[in-house]
């Protein structure tokens, strides 16, 4: 999503800006215990230390009541077969049942699908983190480990349950790292390393059938013609440009340049965009229109990959909120969506 639109998220929600085994932490009224091979075993591995930004959890023994903040980490507890007791509404690129396509599939496949008795309690963080709902359900562990909690968050979350925060930069955790994480947590480390791997895996496998991206130099940005905000490029620290160099593709010379610290995106001059030197760039638009607008802004029409036609305008939300906030449920369901628009722009690249 765009910088602009993030950073309003941020402030209004305190969010950014995106099944191994049978495990159940069930949901909050219901108190159903988690089952099967893993349970056993995965205990043994407790007390588990976990260091994060703000410090290190201790977690004395396995966590059956799971709730998370944030996007992410409601994916990843999925993934590994663990139902929340509680998660987030999906605000940005939700559907109607505030949730997206990959976590209602994830959710039915483990018997809690949302408005059905095992289903997670939802709360809204459109107003900021949502303490009281989440004490409500009487969490063992809180699962923040892609997010932008602040320390004050952090230790108010502490007074309900111990917390997993993020490792080092807010909303700056990669998939594979928000994964493991969460996988310790759970007592499920063997099988979030399995996870990484087969959801690495699968992007590579789906990667080699478009040849045509490997290689292919990028940009990620966000553009907004005749706006004051000219441009916008996110750097190695987000996970857009993640997705784009795990597919097979290398960041243009021009980010890695002029990037300084850990900032998720960098302001670029709208006067500079013929810098913007790459084969393909991505962005997000709000709508096809302005897309269109692109290719006929004065200045932003000068960036070689909107001269060349090798520009992927993404008008989706959920689309977005799937390289965006990357988990292994939302990069699989991405993959044969992001693709064919990518490689379409890489071909362009070619015939320049």
């Amino acid at each position: 999503m765009a910088p602009t639109r993030l950073r309003g998220l941020i402030a209004a929600a305190a969010v950014a800006a995106l099944s191994l085994s049978a495990c159940s932490t069930g949901p909050a009224g219901g108190g159903s215990e988690a089952a099967g091979a893993n349970d056993a075993g995965s205990a043994e591995a407790f007390p588990v230390t976990i260091e994060h930004a703000f410090g290190e959890t201790v977690l004395e023994e396995k966590p059956e009541r799971v709730a998370t903040v944030s996007w992410v980490n409601a994916d990843v507890a999925l993934a590994l077969g663990v139902v929340p007791v509680g998660m987030p509404v999906d605000e940005y690129g939700g559907n109607e049942q505030g949730s997206t396509p990959w976590k209602d599939a994830k959710l039915e496949e483990l018997d809690a699908a949302i408005g059905t008795e095992n289903a997670p309690v939802q709360y809204s963080e459109a107003d900021g983190i949502a303490f009281d709902e989440i004490a409500a359900t009487n969490p063992d562990v809180i699962l923040a480990a892609y997010s932008g909690l602040t320390e004050e968050d952090y230790n108010t979350l502490s007074e309900i349950a111990p917390v997993v925060a993020y490792p080092e930069v807010a909303y700056g955790t990669a998939w594979q790292d928000s994964t493991a994480m969460i996988g310790e947590a759970l007592g499920l480390a063997e099988e979030a390393d399995q996870l990484i791997a087969e959801t690495e895996e699968q992007i590579a496998e789906a990667a080699a059938e478009y040849p045509a991206i490997e290689g292919k130099t990028f940009i990620f940005g966000n553009l907004e013609p005749n706006s004051a905000e000219g441009v916008n490029i996110y750097t190695a620290s987000d996970n857009r440009p993640r997705f784009l160099t795990q597919i097979g593709m290398q960041m243009a010379d021009v980010v890695a340049e002029n990037t300084t610290g850990d900032e998720f995106f960098i302001p670029w001059s709208a006067e500079r965009a013929d810098e913007l030197e790459s084969d393909v760039f991505v962005t997000w638009v709000p709508d096809d229109a302005t897309r269109e607008a692109i290719g006929e802004d004065p200045l932003l029409s000068q960036i070689p990959a909107v001269e060349t036609g090798a520009l992927v305008a993404d008008a989706d939300n959920t689309l977005t909120l799937s390289i965006s906030a990357a988990s292994p449920l939302s990069l699989v369901w991405a993959l044969d969506k992001w693709l064919p628009m990518i490689n379409e722009a890489a071909e362009a690249a070619d015939a320049a």
